[in-house]
């Protein structure tokens, strides 16, 4: 196999992990990290070691299977680390990894804009269906 340089190596990758082809590993990973419950919980985790019950409580609209099933997934991903204390009742804590916390910055950015163009975005909801309401009586009234 020929020895490739530099600019080959970025260009292979960037062929290999094209996130636009629904095959793609990276497609996949994507999709993941960009649900809701991941974004909440890295948010929640850049704030440093949590437990479930902490993670629960930040979150309350997530159910208890979403949660651990997310949580179960980020931590396949290298995304968070879960470390078990024996105790009475046992310790479980989570904590993000040096992967998990490159995400904080881009996925908490994704949080605070949605939280702050909350008000635009429902002005251009109640102008959407304002006109889709609108357009299919006018299209009657000027059929001949």
């Amino acid at each position: 196999m020929p020895t490739l340089t530099a600019a080959g190596r970025r260009e292979r990758e960037r062929r290999d992990y094209d996130a636009y082809l629904a095959e793609c590993p990276s497609h996949n990973l994507l999709a993941q990290i960009s649900g809701k419950w991941i974004t909440l919980l890295v948010s929640a985790l850049a704030e440093g070691t949590r437990r479930y019950s902490d993670l629960s409580r930040a979150i309350p609209s997530v159910s208890q299977k979403m949660l651990t099933q997310s949580l179960r997934t980020m931590e396949r991903d290298g995304l968070i680390t879960r470390t078990v204390t024996a105790a009475v009742p046992v310790r479980v804590e989570y904590e993000l990894t040096a992967l998990g916390k490159s995400l904080v910055v881009l996925l908490t950015q994704v949080k605070d804009w949605a939280e702050s163009n909350m008000d635009d975005v429902y002005r251009a909801r109640l102008e959407y269906d304002a006109r889709e309401e609108s357009e299919p009586v006018a299209a009657l009234n000027r059929r001949p």
